[in-house]
């Protein structure tokens, strides 16, 4: 095993050990994160996996920490033995492994216990999938006669009070300026939160990271913006933000149907709406998928 810093190393190309954990294991999204928090990132390199680490004196974390990354997954096959040479090789340090789905923490654990390694493990978060029908009016059906009349209700009352929604796709800095200020206008520590250098790092995972922006539009009004990612047949909403001078019209929940419904006809399979418990998100016809941390001394 050894210890590397290179963005481009081939290493970066496997895939990922848990399915469907989006951009968040991938170079893009961990060289923004790097620069926003003004650190380095060492990916360990085995046979056949890998596994991007941040070192920090004696405290060895996964990169990416876990206020913005949503999962955080190895690469490849070879995770038990990986997980069993990183353990030899920084004998004697603390380490925090968290936000891994099932399919990574089972043989991170096993590897790091193999080498003699002290590990507890516990669930400490969910994210919220969404399995996605062929139809918009079978996602209606799913989520139940309450919800499906509320969601019919916001969406009603949001035309009478604002007018017809459209969901546009935006590129570019004029679409991510719109998210910007509407972040900005919001009330408490979410206005408080798109700070310049989380701009930066929204900019670079917009640019270097595939990530889109999708605006809900009355007239030449925007009302609300989410900042995703796409891949294959999964999205990932992994920003909001909607005008508060709105909100008396559910521009959120609003949008939120609206994407899934466009979702739905492009043909996508999963919409995730990562971390969080968020009461909404499960009305919306989400299952929790359990994440786990593993923590202790190798």
């Amino acid at each position: 095993m050894e210890l590397v810093t290179d963005w481009d190393h081939p290493a970066w190309h496997l895939p990922p050990t848990a399915a469907r954990t989006g951009p968040f294991p991938r170079p893009s999204f961990l060289r923004a994160w790097a620069s926003l928090r003004r650190t380095s990132v060492a990916l360990a390199v085995g046979e056949d996996a890998a596994l991007a680490l941040h070192l920090d004196d004696d405290l060895v974390t996964l990169a990416g920490s876990p206020d913005v990354t949503d999962y955080h997954s190895p690469l490849g096959d070879g995770v038990e033995r990986l997980a069993a040479e990183i353990a030899e090789k920084l004998r004697g340090r603390r380490f925090r492994f968290d936000s891994l789905p099932e399919e990574a923490a089972r043989p991170l654990g096993a590897g790091l216990r193999a080498a003699g390694a002290a590990v507890d493990s516990e669930q400490h978060h969910v994210t919220a999938v969404v399995e996605l029908p062929d139809a918009y009016e079978e996602w209606l059906r799913r989520i139940g006669k309450k919800y499906r009349h509320e969601v019919r209700r916001k969406r009603r009352r949001f035309v009478e009070e604002i007018g017809e929604p459209i969901l546009v796709r935006r590129a570019g800095a004029a679409a991510l300026d719109e998210f910007f200020r509407l972040h900005r206008r919001s009330r408490g520590e979410k206005g408080r939160f798109m700070t310049p250098d989380m701009e930066g790092f929204f900019r670079s995972l917009h640019d270097d990271g595939d990530a889109v922006v999708d605006l809900l539009v009355v007239d030449d009004r925007v009302v609300a913006a989410t900042f995703s990612f796409e891949e294959a047949d999964t999205f990932y909403v992994y920003n909001s933000a909607y005008d508060p001078d709105a909100r008396h019209a559910s521009p959120g929940i609003v949008m939120l149907s609206l994407l899934i419904e466009d979702r739905i006809g492009r043909g996508t399979r999963v919409f995730d709406l990562l971390k969080g418990d968020e009461r909404y998100k499960f009305q919306h016809g989400a299952e929790p998928r359990p994440l786990y941390v593993l923590w202790g001394k190798l």
